[in-house]
């Protein structure tokens, strides 16, 4: 599962933690790195900083192994919601630029249904106004085929669970 939703960092810890807090094992590894959608003219294996430029065409993202036996990916899906804003492109609170989409890449058809059936169902609860946290009112966040990932470099890796008191924009929303 390959999940953009801002700073890599914020995602990793909201996947490796707390999912697994509600799921317990559900979540086996993590790993933080970049992928650009298939349309882009994505520049080969770029380093953080060359992302961080917003010129290569990539997405910080955070790829998510997990057990299927204890979670269903449409259960990832759902949780990428709680912490993250589907109704801002390109931006997490105060990390703007085109390397924090949103967006969920998908490995196979059976993702992208269950992306979009997530995709569909919080758009559902959000006109019928259950989740007020959210800055805008329409879910904008891609459902885009995987390509090549990249992983950061490993000063990246579980950054947060290292650096506890690191910069996250991320939130409990719902």
């Amino acid at each position: 599962a390959t999940f953009g939703g801002g700073c890599y960092w914020g995602v990793e810890k909201w996947y490796a933690k707390d999912f697994n807090e509600t799921h317990p094992g559900a979540v086996v590894a993590t790993n933080v790195g970049f992928m650009a959608p298939k349309d882009a003219k994505a520049k080969p294996n770029p380093s953080y900083r060359e992302v961080c430029g917003g010129r290569t065409g990539h997405v910080e993202v955070c790829q998510v192994k997990f057990d299927a036996t204890k979670c269903s990916y449409e259960d990832l899906n759902a949780h990428l919601y709680t912490f993250h804003d589907p109704t801002t492109t390109n931006r997490q609170g105060n990390d703007a630029g085109s390397q924090y989409a949103s967006v969920i890449f998908v490995h196979d058809e059976g993702q992208r249904k269950d992306a979009e059936r997530v995709n569909a169902r919080t758009q559902r609860a959000l006109d019928r106004g259950k989740i007020k946290t959210f800055q805008r009112d329409k879910i904008v966040t891609r459902v885009e085929d995987a390509t090549e990932y990249y992983p950061a470099e490993s000063g990246h890796q579980r950054y947060l669970e290292k650096h506890p008191n690191g910069y996250c924009n991320h939130r409990r929303r719902f």
